[in-house]
């Protein structure tokens, strides 16, 4: 049964925010911390290398105890030394861990003071007004945990889209492995590259004999089978997630993926104008009274029915139909279009690898220019760099651009937005470096005037250039802050700054609608990837695909100008 590099990650995550709570020796937590992000940030699957009798141990942050570990997790899906920390520890506090505000130090005194072992009993404390009687708590930290046991008590969890993708890629690589298949397509909200996605859609076409539905219910990560037909059937996970797998002919394998990629708004408009048409429009194909004149290809439906082709991003109804029948589609950004990244960090911080590594993975993604933005020294990073440490980093990037020949590392910097909108260094300082990426790291709970006056006054510093995951989300973990992204929009336009996409896929900040709002103000966008590791720099393509949902174009991206031109963007008046 394959075990997927975020399951083990998670594992670690989890078992490093058990032990904070009970006290454990911090270099042990810090250690499984590390491991979880190595393993987070890593290409290749971690099962594929321990098969491969990869020694994990020279990976950065895997020693040979932990690589031990891994084996075991890859070889039994479980890490018993989470089992012996769970069986002593209340389920709620780990959730209670993913809460913005929330360390181990509140959670600690959450089950100790008021013996907080169960989401009931956190639901009754908070309802009942005795959180908010400890100490260092608090009436806005009491409503905020009610907001977060709310919001997981009512709606249904959707995955990560990343998370779903790799669990996608493996089940295709399984389903192609069946005897007489030839197509396999993942359709859905992962085609259509949501941020989340609720259950997965795959479509095959296969010989007439295939085996291919048994094949797909053999699967080793298949718990529960929910039907079993010779051409549907369904599935549910080990993670949890339901799985539709259709077999369809040859002939009709576009008109099916149009149909089954969606979204239903968009089929339900596309159905409308074979209908005008005088045309039936269904997964089978577009008819003609009892004639299929259109179905195996997408392009052919789309053809057929008077529209140009339109990119799976797009299909949600939100005008992308008109502009089909007009040929006014935009063309859309893709990776090939990107000449550098904007946001990464190093060792320096709280990266994986060193400034040269970084480089020089950047460069054979094809980048001509890299920012590194290792964080100022803010309250949220205490390792982060001050004053002297980023003038000594800024002198260490000059001496690697001179011997580094196809890539030029641009010198930067996070720089924290304090409660009052002031940046955490002096202009003396941010005046030194090729740009600045300014983010909001804490306070998330300010009212919404007083957020956007905050940032609106980071803006206005005329060494700001660019505002980092500007909303402040996680998804499934943290909802965004209240703030006024069109004044923001609009105050950066004028400044001549700009708004990030954060590829990183628990981010992807700003969002598709936000995307589409810039565009439309005429407001550039910088899609970075907050990469802390070389890896991690593979997460633009997160990036393009929500930038593509935003209907951005290359020319609405700011890192699709080579280097010359974005220090000409750069240069504020």
């Amino acid at each position: 049964m394959p075990v997927h590099n975020a399951e083990i990650a998670a594992l670690f995550d989890r078992l490093a925010d058990l032990l904070e709570i009970e006290d454990a020796n911090p270099f042990r937590v810090r250690a499984y911390r590390n491991a979880a992000r190595t393993i987070a940030s890593l290409g290749p699957s971690v099962a594929g290398l321990v098969a491969a009798g990869r020694d994990l141990s020279e990976l950065p942050g895997i020693g040979e105890a932990i690589a031990e570990k891994i084996a075991i997790i890859v070889k039994t899906g479980r890490l018993p030394q989470l089992a012996e920390v769970e069986a002593r520890t209340p389920s709620a506090l780990a959730y209670l861990m993913q809460i913005d505000g929330l360390g181990p130090k509140r959670v600690k005194a959450l089950y100790r003071q008021l013996d907080i072992r169960s989401f009931e009993d956190l639901a009754r404390a908070a309802r009942s007004g005795k959180i908010r009687e400890l100490d260092g708590f608090g009436a806005k930290t009491e409503a905020m945990i009610l907001q977060h046991l709310d919001r997981r008590l009512g709606a249904t969890q959707r995955m990560r889209l990343a998370e779903a993708e790799d669990i996608a890629a493996a089940l295709v690589d399984h389903l192609r492995k069946a005897p007489g298949v030839k197509d396999v397509s993942v359709a859905g909200s992962l085609r259509r590259r949501k941020d989340t996605v609720g259950d997965l859609d795959i479509l095959v076409t296969a010989a007439r004999h295939s085996r291919v539905m048994r094949h797909f219910v053999e699967y080793d990560e298949v718990t529960e089978i929910v039907s079993q037909g010779d051409t549907r059937s369904t599935v549910v996970l080990r993670s949890g997630l339901h799985v539709d797998l259709r077999v369809v002919p040859q002939v009709s394998f576009g008109a099916a993926l149009c149909y089954f990629t969606g979204s239903k708004a968009h089929n339900i408009a596309v159905r409308r104008i074979g209908v005008a048409k005088g045309c039936k429009v269904n997964e089978y194909g577009v008819f003609k009274g009892a004639k299929r004149i259109a179905g195996r290809t997408e392009r052919d439906v789309y053809a057929t029915l008077g529209l140009d082709y339109i990119e799976p991003e797009m299909r949600e109804d939100r005008g992308e139909i008109e502009l089909a029948a007009k040929g006014r589609l935009p063309k859309l950004v893709t990776l090939d279009d990107i000449r550098g990244d904007l946001h990464c960090h190093t060792d320096l911080t709280d990266g994986r690898n060193t400034l040269e590594e970084m480089a020089t993975a950047a460069r054979e993604r094809g980048y001509e220019y890299l920012a590194v933005t290792d964080h100022s020294k803010h309250v949220t990073v205490a390792h982060g760099l001050d004053k002297a440490g980023l003038m000594a980093a800024i002198r260490r990037i000059d001496r690697l651009n001179a011997r580094l020949d196809g890539i030029t590392i641009l010198k930067s910097a996070e720089v924290d937005i304090l409660e009052d909108g002031r940046l955490d260094l002096p202009d003396s300082v941010l005046r030194e470096l090729d740009l600045v990426v300014c983010a909001v790291h804490y306070k998330f709970n300010l009212p919404e005037k007083k957020q956007t006056t905050r940032i609106l006054r980071a803006l206005d510093n005329r060494h700001c250039n660019i505002l980092a995951h500007p909303s402040g989300r996680l998804i499934n973990v943290r909802e965004p802050y209240e703030v006024d992204l069109q004044a923001i929009m609009t105050a950066a336009r004028e400044r001549g700054c700009f708004l990030e996409l954060n590829a990183q896929p628990a981010r992807l900040d700003l969002t598709d609608v936000h995307c589409r709002m810039a565009k439309d103000m005429g407001l550039k966008v910088a899609i970075s990837t907050d990469a802390h590791s070389t890896g991690q720099l593979d997460y633009m393509r997160f990036g393009i695909g929500q930038a593509r949902r935003g209907w951005l174009e290359a020319r609405d991206v700011l890192n699709t100008r080579g280097l010359s031109e974005l220090r000409k963007f750069l240069k504020r008046v």
